[in-house]
């Protein structure tokens, strides 16, 4: 029974810190971070793939599952309108291999 808890604890630890669950709030002022939206890759601090499941996620590795409640994200997130208000600029990639971080320098925004 023991070994059977320990276990099941070890998975739920497991299961939160992989993952790179984020939430898009509705107002400034309720987000961790500030993300714009480039329109070419080489302008992006990071390459985004949205991921259709919560396992298929990333930690920290711009493999992004968008959370249905914001209890659920590791990060919450709002879209500003210009890139001067941005903590973050992403560019959205096709493929899950593009993703991934082009200025490491604002790795520790995500974490």
């Amino acid at each position: 029974m023991k070994n059977i808890l320990m276990l099941a604890f070890v998975l739920a630890i497991s299961q939160y810190s992989m993952a790179q669950k984020i939430f898009s709030v509705d107002y400034e002022n309720q987000a961790d971070v500030k993300v714009f939206v480039v329109d070419y890759e080489n302008q992006a601090d990071l390459n985004v793939f949205r991921v259709s499941y919560t396992s298929q996620a990333g930690d920290n590795n711009g493999k992004w599952f968008f959370t249905e409640y914001a209890n659920q994200a590791k990060k919450k997130i709002y879209f500003v309108k210009y890139e001067s208000q941005a903590d973050l600029k992403i560019y959205f990639v096709n493929y899950e291999s593009q993703a991934g971080w082009k200025k490491m320098k604002k790795k520790y925004l995500m974490y």
